[in-house]
């Protein structure tokens, strides 16, 4: 953590969602609410930028009457103002088959985002007849957790991160909301020096490091705090609201 001032004035603000913008209820606070409202107002876009697939966040930015952009999926896909699919980056099938295999053979939970549905516990029978964005693992186990990291890296072709403690997500290699982010500044033509990235977990390392102003939540995962320009309160103590404060309304 720097503790810097931002290097320009922002006019973006990116917000992780579950562990950043949303409770433990999966709420956003009425703090939250508020602080983003005050942003916008003072024409600031606020973009939700999450590992969540559309469906699972679309309501939420309707919710808080979001304008802007919306990157999902860790930047697989990016809707514009319109809701309309402007980017999408997919997962080769045969990776996906390989790593749904490596989830049984190690009896881990998982998930999978396919361009239409998203599957937790079962997959379709034709795993070939579907698009696929994105393919998660969760595990208590370090050691299990640790081998199959191991070998998703020999693998290179894979963008790995997380979005808890417990989980691996995996994208398309060079998939990240930072490159996500750095598509929707050049659509509103800004910069990423003028944006303030919001987040907790290692699927957002990428757009804190590359916004001109990184912020982490008080309930992140210790490197992402270690890379963030500044530290806010946890998620339950409105710590998106703390940080537009400080860092853009003052």
């Amino acid at each position: 953590m720097t503790d810097t001032k931002p290097k320009a004035k922002i006019k973006l603000i990116a917000l992780d969602m579950d562990g950043t913008l949303l409770n433990q209820y999966d709420e956003v606070s009425e703090e939250n609410r508020k602080a983003i409202l005050e942003a916008e107002n003072k024409g600031v876009h606020v973009v939700l930028s999450t590992g969540r697939a559309y469906a699972t966040c679309s309501e939420y930015a309707k919710s808080l009457n979001l304008s802007s952009y919306l990157i999902t999926v860790n930047g697989s896909e990016i809707y514009n103002e319109q809701g309309k699919l402007i980017e999408q980056n997919i997962v080769d099938t045969e990776l996906i088959q390989w790593m749904w295999d490596l989830s049984q053979s190690h009896k881990t939970h998982f998930w999978a985002v396919s361009c239409d549905h998203v599957y937790r516990g079962e997959m379709p029978e034709d795993i070939t007849s579907s698009k696929w964005l994105k393919f998660g693992f969760d595990s208590e186990d370090d050691e299990i957790r640790d081998d199959i990291l191991r070998q998703l890296k020999e693998k290179g072709s894979l963008e790995v991160s997380n979005s808890s403690p417990t989980n691996i997500e995996v994208n398309a290699v060079g998939v990240n909301k930072a490159k996500a982010i750095e598509v929707v500044c050049e659509k509103l033509g800004l910069t990423m020096d003028e944006v303030m990235a919001v987040g907790d977990s290692l699927n957002d390392i990428a757009m804190i490091k590359s916004a001109g102003f990184g912020v982490a939540m008080g309930n992140a995962q210790e490197i992402v705090k270690e890379t963030a320009d500044w530290v806010t309160s946890t998620n339950i103590e409105h710590g998106v609201a703390k940080a537009i404060h400080k860092w853009v309304l003052e």
